[in-house]
């Protein structure tokens, strides 16, 4: 599924597993190249973190091949592969200083004390540590701990880095820091990344490929702008930001029907009458007045966002989401245009029906406004 399949450093071939009764993994494939960074997103229990492990050593599939250079390390064991990771808690030795947790690992290579020295101040340099050595582990604040952990676990040179939602215990702004950070260590050191996470800013921000899973499957693999601008399904769409998705048809190359109208689009390929998934980004939408719009509607909800204002528009039913700089009162009348590149189709699948439409969000702002009224009677 991923590109340079005969090149890649790491692959996962048919990879199935079972915890008791739940199927964890099916039957999952994945070729991960040198010097990618490439990050495993979805939501909790999509078997994400189960991945992580596998590529570890920590687990050992029921059955498939992960294979290193093209050489199955199924049976070799964490120490023995030239892997190391980073968890969300930081794992550091509390009755060592940041010099001796750094150094933990070239002890363990038994490297010489020079070596040992060069290297920690080197990796406490990249991490912006510098003059740390000493500190005491409990004195440091949880982005210094965390710079801390990477740097030990960069010091004993892995040809992979293997990263659990490490960022989900610091504070909003630390976070984006050390995304910025993390993304320029790795592109410094060439070193090739595999990150779990379940937040999708910063899956697309960070990543060179995106593995979007569900189920115990992956549901999509691309660069972040083809994850967020062509989902292959309406799961992928939904969970890469907000999307508005509604049932179409396909009558024709470039032609498609939906809210009721036919629009001029940009894709091809699809049967003659073929329903279809079409998916509009709440962004890609310009609200006009109601006779210049190709559909039209009723605002239920305004949402002031700083930057734009969302908005819940009633078309037939149908509640979609539209973000715009434009304030439109609740029980507006608009029309909305649509461009062609704004249009996008996909296939029918099993998530169909199942997202896009904004009704359920309308109801649960109402639900809110009448329990925060009854409280405040």
């Amino acid at each position: 599924m991923n590109n340079l399949e005969h090149n890649a450093l790491l692959r996962l071939q048919n990879i199935s597993v079972k915890f008791d009764d739940d199927q964890i993994l099916n039957d999952l494939s994945l070729n991960i190249n040198e010097k990618e960074f490439v990050t495993l997103l979805g939501p909790s229990g999509c078997g994400k973190t189960t991945t992580l492990r596998i590529l570890a050593g920590f687990v050992t599939p029921d059955s498939g091949d992960v294979l290193f250079e093209g050489k199955r390390i199924n049976d070799i064991p964490p120490y023995e592969r030239q892997i190391n990771t980073i968890f969300q808690k930081y794992a550091l030795f509390p009755h060592l200083n940041v010099y001796e947790n750094v150094a933990f690992g070239l002890r363990v290579q038994k490297k010489s004390e020079e070596e040992i020295e060069k290297t920690v101040h080197e990796m406490l340099e990249l991490v912006n540590l510098k003059g740390f050595d000493k500190r005491n582990i409990n004195s440091l604040s949880g982005g210094q701990q965390q710079r801390v952990s990477i740097a030990r676990a960069l010091a004993v040179k892995p040809r992979v880095l293997l990263l659990d939602e490490p960022l989900g215990a610091l504070d909003l702004k630390l976070r984006k820091d050390m995304q910025n950070e993390l993304k320029g260590i790795q592109q410094r050191l060439g070193i090739t990344f595999i990150y779990v996470t379940h937040d999708q800013e910063e899956a697309l921000s960070m990543s060179d490929t995106v593995v979007v899973m569900n189920g115990g499957k992956i549901q999509q693999i691309g660069s972040p702008l083809d994850i967020y601008n062509e989902p292959e399904n309406a799961f992928v769409a939904d969970f890469i930001g907000e999307s508005n998705i509604i049932d179409g048809v396909m009558l024709d190359d470039y032609k498609a029907s939906f809210a009721g109208r036919v629009f001029d689009c940009l894709d091809k390929g699809f049967n003659k009458n073929e329903p279809v998934d079409v998916v509009i980004r709440p962004e890609d939408v310009d609200v006009v007045p109601v006779e210049k719009g190709m559909i039209c509607g009723e605002v239920t909800s305004v949402t002031f966002k700083g930057v734009h204002f969302e908005i819940i528009v009633d078309i037939n039913g149908f509640k979609w989401m539209i973000q715009t700089t434009d304030y439109e009162p609740v029980g507006a009348k608009i029309g909305l245009f649509i461009e062609p590149d704004a249009i996008h189709i996909m296939k029918k699948s099993e998530y169909s029906g199942m997202y896009g439409d904004y009704s359920s969000f309308s109801d649960e702002l109402d639900k809110l406004s009448e329990i925060t009224e009854a409280e405040d009677e």
